[in-house]
């Protein structure tokens, strides 16, 4: 009798047991299911902008103002901001969710006044990239937009005191030789060429873009730290102070035009998927940081450098030359070694 009691007992457990793991099996499934697809999305997003970016600045017809262009990325990056805020916390009803807004954003605005620098900032970046990309062919531009690596992790030195170690101090170099090279690379292929681009106009055009990029992401990094804010509310603060400032940008820089041709001028649905496409990019950034991993995501701007190249063949007519091939790999070699941090025991640091 009493080993059946015990039987009786340890047959419920086992099973008990079982169905308790499938929860966090569950999670752990879902959690790989959305790293992949924010990487993947993230890569689409990142090849598809360089292309669509160039096409967009090249192709015949009326063109369109790139100021009009960043401002209009920014009110589609608020209104998602403003609905992912209010999806964000659960079931929020419209009036917690308006008094969120106006305790955060109004009410607190000494708060909100800090990321009046990054949002400037911001917004002087995506108009550069514009220019970079009117004047740079698209595997170029890519490369040479992954500067912003370099520039990060200088500000992030001195601004946020960050610690490198020696294998992410010769990523930087190697990233800094790689695009000198694939920039020589693109004069010697062009110096004969006549192009109505302006490679050095394009050239500093990007990396003045990742300067700013670098020192407003550290910027806005501090200011995430600082505070439990979250990601979703700074980014809609970031919009909401970038709008009136790309306003004023916009009729500074095409006052006469946007009054004669108006406001939206060479605008057709290309023009708004590559608005849409802008506004996506940082966003799809804070998904990929929480769900994935440096190298991961340094795998992801690697493949969008190599699927830029491929299609810029068949879409612009890009020849790849073997130097370019050179600087190409020691970037992309470079991306995968700043991402790569070795076990504490093996690694040395530099302070």
């Amino acid at each position: 009798m009493s080993k059946d009691s015990s039987a009786s007992v340890i047959l419920p457990q086992v099973h008990s047991s079982v169905s308790d793991t499938n929860p966090i099996m569950d999670q752990n499934a879902q959690f790989r299911t959305l790293k992949y697809v924010s990487l993947i999305t993230l890569t689409g997003q990142n090849a598809l902008l360089g292309l669509s970016m160039r096409y967009g600045r090249t192709r015949s017809g009326d063109m369109f103002f790139e100021s009009t262009a960043v401002l209009m990325a920014e009110i589609v990056k608020m209104m998602t901001c403003l609905w992912l805020v209010f999806n964000g916390e659960g079931n929020r009803s419209y009036s917690e969710w308006k008094k969120c807004l106006w305790n955060t954003i109004i009410v607190n605005y000494r708060d909100t006044l800090k990321v009046c620098i990054p949002s400037c900032v911001y917004l002087i970046q995506n108009t550069l990239l514009y220019v970079a990309a009117e004047n740079l062919d698209v595997a170029t531009y890519q490369i040479t937009y992954q500067l912003k690596i370099f520039t990060t992790a200088i500000f992030a030195y001195f601004i946020l005191k960050k610690v490198l170690i020696k294998t992410q101090w010769l990523s930087l170099v190697l990233l800094i030789i790689g695009v000198a090279t694939v920039q020589l690379s693109d004069a010697k292929e062009n110096q004969q060429a006549h192009t109505e681009q302006n490679r050095i106009k394009g050239f500093l055009a990007a990396t003045t873009a990742t300067v700013l990029s670098g020192f407003a992401g550290i910027y806005f990094e501090k200011i995430l730290k600082g505070s439990d804010v979250t990601v979703w509310m700074r980014n809609l603060q970031l919009s909401m102070l970038s709008i009136p400032l790309g306003l004023l940008t916009s009729y500074w820089r095409h006052s006469e035009d946007i009054d004669s041709k108006g406001f939206f001028h060479g605008y057709d649905f290309f023009v708004w998927y590559l608005v849409v496409l802008n506004a996506t990019g940082g966003l799809l950034v804070a998904v990929v940081v929480k769900y994935a991993d440096n190298i991961l995501k340094g795998f992801a701007c690697s493949l969008a450098i190599i699927i830029s190249s491929i299609a810029s063949i068949f879409l612009f007519g890009f020849q790849i030359s073997f130097p370019f091939v050179i600087g190409a790999a020691l970037v992309i070699s470079s991306i995968f070694m700043y991402g790569y941090v070795p076990p504490k025991d093996s690694s040395t640091r530099i302070a």
